[in-house]
């Protein structure tokens, strides 16, 4: 008998476990009307939608999400990025959400963009800030998903990497993405904070995600908004080449910002934000 209550409590341990273990995200709602659905780029927290949140939540219910690994939300096991996208399909569904809008700065635009070519169905529209169908093909001039992996000399590098090192590569990263150096320290922090292995292999699953063919069945409203820093003519040959398979889509150059529109160009992001929600 005693034996037996045992693997009871066991198994009951084991359940309870598994099923707040892997929890992909956590999600603070704020506001009431209309969801919208607003997923932060990678290795941030929802924090950076405060002053979108500010605009939209006298008339919309803004569900904010922060994923696993980031902002002291527990890491789960890899593949990590497919775990969120599933689970936000769950999580609309549980929810009883009347097709969303979706917001995603980077990695958060392109898993709206993955969200809607699988059942698009479930949402109204996607607003994708700064993001692309496929990461991976800017980054490496012969893309090929198939040769990324998790195990590489770059990826133990960074595993291996200690905090003043991993501190001074992200500096450098934030200067180049964001224009307005206010807030560089803030998306800093936040890097700093991370999960070091999501940090380094969910980076490995949004570089294997090439969603530059599955986009052509998407048929709700897609709108971008890009920035142009570095090079505005090198931007827009990008996108016009990522999006290219898309029909329905709008794109918004931001001059004068980089990567981090809504910190590099607050008005004109929010004026965007807004005429485009409906």
């Amino acid at each position: 008998m005693k034996k037996k209550l045992l693997v009871f409590v066991f198994s009951m341990v084991s359940i309870w476990f598994s099923a707040h273990a892997q929890e992909a995200f956590q999600v603070k709602v704020i506001g009431k009307g209309n969801p919208v659905l607003l997923f932060p780029g990678f290795g941030c927290t929802g924090e950076i939608f405060e002053e979108t949140v500010k605009a939209l939540s006298t008339n919309n219910e803004c569900h904010v999400f922060t994923f696993a690994g980031f902002g002291g939300v527990p890491a789960i096991e890899m593949p990590w990025l497919p775990k969120i996208k599933d689970q936000v399909v769950t999580y609309v569904k549980s929810k009883k959400l009347n097709k969303p809008v979706i917001i995603g700065h980077s990695l958060g635009g392109t898993l709206g963009l993955w969200l809607a070519a699988t059942d698009q169905s479930l949402f109204k529209k996607v607003i994708a800030v700064d993001a692309l169908p496929c990461n991976g093909a800017v980054m490496m001039p012969n893309y090929d998903a198939s040769t990324i992996v998790y195990e590489s000399p770059y990826s133990k590098q960074m595993l291996q990497q200690d905090t003043a090192s991993f501190r001074k590569q992200a500096l450098q990263q934030v200067g180049f993405m964001m224009l307005n150096k206010e807030k560089q320290a803030k998306v800093v922090d936040m890097m700093l904070q991370a999960d070091r292995k999501t940090y380094v292999y969910g980076y490995v699953d949004l570089l294997k995600l090439d969603l530059r063919n599955d986009i052509a069945g998407i048929q709700l409203p897609v709108v971008v908004l890009a920035a142009t820093h570095p090079n505005k003519a090198m931007v827009e040959k990008t996108y016009n080449e990522q999006y290219a398979k898309l029909g329905n889509k709008v794109i918004h150059y931001a001059d004068k910002a980089a990567h981090f529109v809504m910190y590099d160009q607050p008005e004109w992001y929010i004026n965007k934000i807004k005429e485009n929600i409906q």
